[in-house]
């Protein structure tokens, strides 16, 4: 096994405890983002004090590294999410790099902001075979500004294999 499937794996399990011992999976309540900004909230996740989004539970994937701009998902591709062909279904690609173009977008938020998607351009380079254990979602501010952001994705497996990129427009606007 590769050093660095290694170290995405112990990085996982590091995560992984933090949630279950923490707040474990659920929808974060909206007092949560009361004063804080978007990247405090993702680090809160990623200390398992806010829950994790039980999504990354059905799909098997996980936040793994929240930063200004950028966001980091580690997923297990597997039998649960093959199409007909038995190949991985391109929705579980979409899902899991909107997810880290989407995290990158809110650690940019100031308190009391929000932001949603509103463009979501993906493109599958290479098949996710059964021998794939893990792949990981980079996504990273481009723009942000106060109406718009947009940001970029890879899709990438351990040995560096490109399986997708993608990009996104973001509205940006004030919380209720």
């Amino acid at each position: 096994m590769s050093d660095r499937l290694e170290q995405w794996l112990a990085r996982e399990r590091e995560v992984a405890g933090r949630l279950q011992a923490g707040a474990g999976w659920g929808v974060v309540p909206p007092e949560a983002f009361t004063g804080r900004s978007g990247l405090q909230v993702m680090q809160a996740m990623l200390r398992g004090e806010l829950p994790g989004p039980p999504i990354m539970r059905t799909l098997d994937f996980l936040l793994v590294e929240a930063g200004e701009g950028h966001a980091v998902f580690q997923g297990t591709p597997g039998p649960a999410h093959a199409n007909p062909m038995g190949g991985v279904h391109g929705g579980w690609y979409a899902t899991l790099l909107d997810s880290a173009l989407g995290c990158a977008v809110h650690t940019m938020m100031p308190a009391g902001r929000g932001y949603t998607t509103a463009e979501l351009s993906i493109n599958l380079v290479r098949a996710i075979g059964p021998k794939v254990r893990r792949v990981r979602a980079e996504g990273k501010v481009v723009h942000c500004g106060r109406q718009l952001a947009t940001a970029e994705a890879r899709l990438a497996g351990p040995d560096g294999a490109l399986y997708a990129h993608a990009t996104t427009t973001c509205l940006v606007f004030d919380l209720r």
